[in-house]
């Protein structure tokens, strides 16, 4: 059957210009905005224990002389295919059967595969298992922005949708103190040395305890059953990535948003979240220096590294912030213009100044521009997408560009192993590192071309 305009829903454009965003918010809008926030949060959580516990990991389960930082990006590069998976499966699925219901078992499938990860006894166990609980990360971004974009008012959408981003930041904040404090016990010989990663994929776990709340609680959003009703009787498919692609209205932001997003998740997850590791060399050789006694340094080197993480996600809570204040005033294109710039510029100077504890704001600055870029995902995409097609087109932008995003972590790890293999000594490896993330950073200006491709949304309501 042929593929027909779905009827706008019969709901106001706007509440009120008057008054904050939240003023005209009733209790069902708070409770699925905080229920979606949450979701997007322990995600979050789960994503940066990962990124936090990688090398741990690596030192733990690879034998003798293999290289930890490669074996990383391959985990890493493993699990981000997995997350672009899962996202296609599920925002595909979340606008043929609902938003909410789909949001239950992703959470469910991240934590469950997250606290398996604990019990890895090879690398090749712990692939596995972080492919498993990518499908379910994958899946939330785009489920959460959907639920809160369809059930909000129109004049709240923007900084529901912006805080929604920015409280993502809180999760990995969170991740960042669970590994100070872990990295504390293991000084402390409180736990055995090299197992603080063990149990921060433990404490991933907990979120699974979120789904019985959504599944109590949490019910569809009415313009989404009144345009499913009216989809049915109409012939209009939900969730087809065949009318996705197919029809010209939406093939063009599908792609160009695909490439927006490309350029961010690359440098955040094949640049920005290799911080750790940068972190880790430069505060094991200084505590080196210090005369440190070895047993203690994996303990303080983990606790530094934690620093870092809540410094750099701070900093990314406010850009977040300031990010959405801007999209609000100056329109999202240029705002994202700006923010791809600030992203290049910071990222380079974090990796090749970062020397010890007294640069740690510098971790704050590159947080702050990286992910201000993601305030942006979860405002614009949704603005570019129909209802029947709104978790479908979100998700294939934000997750396809995984698949691409995926080969960071193996290409910073090849460009780093021919700029080491004249390397002789530590700090000449560390700088093959520095440069090898410093060269990968023009991966931003790819955004800047998919903006000239795209439309400005500011003041536009919802396609529908």
């Amino acid at each position: 059957m042929a593929q027909k305009k779905l009827p706008r829903a019969a709901l106001p454009l706007s509440v009120s210009a008057d008054g904050p965003w939240y003023r005209d918010l009733t209790a069902t809008h708070w409770f699925v905005f905080i229920i979606a926030s949450l979701a997007w949060l322990f995600d979050c959580l789960d994503q940066q224990l990962f990124l936090l516990a990688r090398n741990g990991a690596m030192e733990s389960l690879l034998p003798p002389g293999m290289d930890t930082k490669v074996y990383g990006g391959y985990a890493t590069s493993i699990f981000v295919a997995g997350w672009a998976m899962g996202g296609l499966i599920f925002g595909s699925l979340g606008d043929r059967f609902g938003r909410a219901k789909m949001l239950t078992y992703t959470v469910l499938i991240y934590s469950c595969c997250t606290g398996l990860s604990a019990f890895s006894t090879n690398w090749m166990v712990f692939a596995l298992f972080r492919f498993l609980t990518g499908l379910g990360v994958g899946g939330v971004f785009g489920l959460a922005v959907a639920l809160v974009a369809d059930t909000l008012p129109d004049r709240s959408r923007t900084a529901a949708l912006g805080l929604l981003q920015a409280l993502s930041a809180v999760g990995n904040i969170a991740a960042g103190c669970v590994s100070m404090y872990l990295g504390h016990l293991e000084q402390l010989h409180a736990i055995p040395p090299g197992t603080a990663w063990k149990y921060m994929f433990v404490v991933g776990a907990i979120p699974a305890f979120l789904c019985v709340f959504i599944q109590m609680r949490l019910k569809e959003p009415e313009k989404w059953v009144q345009a499913r009703a009216l989809g049915k009787a109409e012939g209009v498919k939900f969730g087809s990535y065949a009318v996705l692609l197919g029809d010209r209205r939406w093939r063009r932001p599908a792609l160009f948003g695909m490439m927006l997003c490309v350029s961010g998740v690359i440098g955040l997850w094949g640049i920005g979240f290799f911080s750790p590791e940068l972190v880790g060399d430069v505060m094991a050789q200084s505590l080196a220096a210090e005369g440190v006694p070895a047993d203690k340094i994996a303990g303080q080197k983990q606790f530094w590294i934690g620093v870092n993480s809540i410094v750099q996600n701070i900093g990314a809570f406010f850009g977040m912030l300031l990010f959405t204040q801007m999209a609000q005033r100056f329109g999202r294109k240029p705002v994202f213009a700006f923010g791809f710039v600030a992203a290049l510029v910071a990222t380079v100077a974090y990796f090749q100044n970062f020397n010890g504890r007294e640069d740690i704001w510098m971790s704050a600055v590159m947080g702050g521009c990286q992910l201000a870029l993601f305030a942006g995902f979860a405002i614009y995409l949704p603005e570019l997408f129909p209802t029947s097609l709104r978790s479908t087109g979100t998700s294939f932008c934000y997750n396809v560009g995984r698949f691409v995003a995926a080969s960071g972590p193996f290409t910073l790890g090849s460009l780093q192993a021919i700029l080491k293999a004249q390397a002789t000594t530590p700090e000449a490896k560390l700088m093959a590192f520095r440069n090898a993330c410093s060269y990968m950073s023009v991966v931003f200006l790819l955004g800047l071309v998919a903006l000239a491709f795209l439309p400005e949304t500011k003041g536009r309501p919802l396609p529908e």
